[in-house]
């Protein structure tokens, strides 16, 4: 039997064992969590806040609101109003997205699978998804509304301005047009870097997936930075003037199309550019053909035929080689190597002085003052007319036209080329041509922005960077202007429906074949022209009309003058442009 005292140590020791044993398991949960913090706070201390952070964090788009694009008067051509994104959390959206998908697709007429990959998640574990950009506010509310009438949870709404024209399809050809994300043509797209902006974002501690932020929770927010306006030189009232004059003499003589081009005739500025058939900027997807979203006046090129004629007579004049009352006898009809030359109007032996074949727009005497030169000279001076080369005004998808250089040139195309055939020209181009005689015999340079811009392939456009260039002596150009004259006199020229009440007018009018780009040949329908400026004797702004493929008989006196007058006379009134009271042209156009 044990002693007292051996059973009286054996009870002491056993609470010292558990102590000891106890004092051992403390410091190794201590240890485990010294550990952990080690880890947390030393080892790898942003992977883990990261995670914790992204667990609770709720991530939201600022969208940058994308600059206006105004007229010379600052008033908005393009404008941005408000909008939203309708955005889904996968988390609580997955589950039901069949039937959601749904009801968003119907509300919001989009495409049915897009917007279910959207309402599954695009990637594994997102919160956060676009089903629907730029939607109407009126039209988003409504969605919403009935999305949580339905039961459904997950979808919100976030602000998402909205792209505009307020002005319809008021210079639709140049301002192009937008898609849900990006740019699709014209300015919107040229200038897309000047006008769309950076979005911004915000990064907030959430405690729900309806994204409801955590009051004194830590927040990050980068600011969004819109996009910069673009001004340019367009007159929108102006613009819309022209466009429905064009367009009124398109429907009338049935034509396949028609450009119109207003030019401030001093500065260069571009204060209307039409083309018809145009469409509604809102609404590009009911253009009637993809050819109407762009810009005719710069991506299709013509034959000008008899306007290129004041072009050919500045250059014989400048150089010496004519003059306006020089004589020429005009046959019936002119044997030129591999083809006979006619005149649009049947006659004998006429007497013609240059001014005459400038009236008269005969192509024989055009040929014979032409003889003058050889095909380098002529083209020598065409291309500072600015002919065969692009006019890099920021429009997109302009051609440079085609210009036979004078080395290559035979004698029988420099004939046709003198009156207007076997050469191609864009709309503004050939304004800016006619240009250049209205402004004393200097061209300067066209635009249609107003400072400057930066286009998307890198060339900088506008007025501030547009330059001048003596093309012919300002005597050559005034008796050019002179004889441009005799065109709209009702006695001697062959337009007289291009005179505007009160002013003196200059003008020349031009009809064309037409090429058909398959055959390579004429397909024996015209483009009829008329270019001109006002007032004669002090030009302010020159006008150019040409209509395509009428199907009325009639040239360019008879289609195209009308709407010259009618544009001419209304830019004179809107600047106030007074008559100057100038005596007419009395030269002679017979001898």
């Amino acid at each position: 039997m044990p002693s007292t005292r051996t059973r009286r140590g054996a009870s002491r020791g056993a609470p010292m064992l558990r102590l000891r044993i106890g004092f051992v398991v403390i410091a190794m949960v201590l240890s485990f969590f010294g550990a952990r913090l080690v880890q947390l706070q030393g080892v790898d201390p942003q992977s883990y806040a990261l995670r914790a952070a992204a667990e609770g964090a709720a991530r939201v788009t600022l969208p940058a609101e994308r600059g206006d694009i105004l007229d010379r008067n600052g008033v908005p051509l393009a404008d941005s109003v408000k909008g939203k994104m309708v955005i889904a959390d996968p988390a609580l959206t997955a589950d039901s997205a069949p039937e959601l998908a749904r009801l968003l697709s119907e509300l919001l007429s989009i495409d049915y699978f897009k917007a279910l990959t959207a309402l599954e998640g695009r990637n594994e574990g997102s919160r956060y998804e676009y089903v629907a950009r730029r939607v109407p506010s009126t039209l988003a509310g409504d969605t919403l509304a009935a999305v949580e009438d339905a039961g459904f949870e997950g979808i919100r709404l976030e602000d998402d301005p909205i792209r505009a024209y307020p002005a319809g399809d008021v210079a639709a050809n140049l301002l192009g047009y937008m898609g849900t994300d990006e740019p699709l043509g014209g300015f919107e797209r040229t200038f897309d870097e000047q006008l769309a902006g950076v979005d911004g974002e915000a990064t907030w501690q959430s405690n729900s997936g309806k994204g409801v932020r955590i009051p004194l929770r830590e927040s990050t927010l980068k600011a969004a930075r819109n996009g910069e306006a673009l001004r340019t030189t367009i007159d929108r009232d102006l613009q819309w003037f022209t466009q429905k004059v064009l367009a009124q003499s398109v429907r009338q003589y049935r034509a396949e199309s028609g450009s119109a081009v207003v030019m401030d005739t001093r500065t260069g500025e571009i204060l209307a550019l039409a083309d018809v058939p145009t469409f509604d900027a809102n609404e590009p997807t009911e253009a009637a053909s993809p050819d109407d979203l762009g810009s005719r006046a710069m991506s299709d090129t013509y034959e000008p035929g008899s306007v290129a004629k004041v072009l050919t007579a500045a250059s014989l004049i400048d150089a010496g080689k004519a003059f306006p009352r020089q004589r020429f006898k005009v046959p019936p009809n002119l044997a030129r190597q591999d083809r006979v030359i006619g005149d649009w109007f049947d006659h004998g032996n006429i007497r013609l002085t240059l001014a005459g074949i400038i009236a008269k727009s005969s192509n024989i005497g055009t040929v014979l003052a032409a003889d003058a030169f050889t095909p380098v000279q002529l083209v020598d001076y065409l291309n500072r007319f600015g002919l065969g080369q692009r006019t890099n005004i920021g429009v997109r998808g302009e051609t440079a036209g085609i210009l036979t250089p004078g080395e290559a040139m035979t004698s029988q195309t420099k004939d046709r080329v003198a009156f207007g055939q076997s050469l191609s020209v864009n709309v503004v181009q050939m304004a800016a041509a006619v240009n250049t005689i209205a402004n004393g015999g200097v061209r300067v340079s066209p635009s249609v922005v107003s400072g400057t811009a930066v286009t998307d392939d890198g060339v900088t456009v506008g007025t501030d960077v547009a330059t001048r260039t003596r093309v012919v002596s300002k005597q050559a150009a005034r008796g050019t202007a002179k004889m441009m004259e005799k065109v709209v006199d009702p006695e001697d020229g062959v337009a007289p429906r291009a005179q505007v009440p009160g002013y003196l007018v200059a003008g020349k009018t031009g009809t064309a074949q037409r090429v058909d780009g398959d055959c390579g040949c004429y397909d024996g329908s015209t483009s009829v022209s008329f270019g001109g400026f006002a007032p004669a004797d002090d030009a302010r702004f020159t006008v150019y009309v040409v209509v395509h493929a009428p199907s009325v008989d009639g040239g360019g006196g008879s289609i195209a003058g009308p709407v010259f007058s009618r544009i001419m006379g209304y830019v004179l009134g809107r600047y106030g442009v007074e008559p100057t009271g100038g005596t007419p042209s009395r030269l002679p156009v017979e001898w």
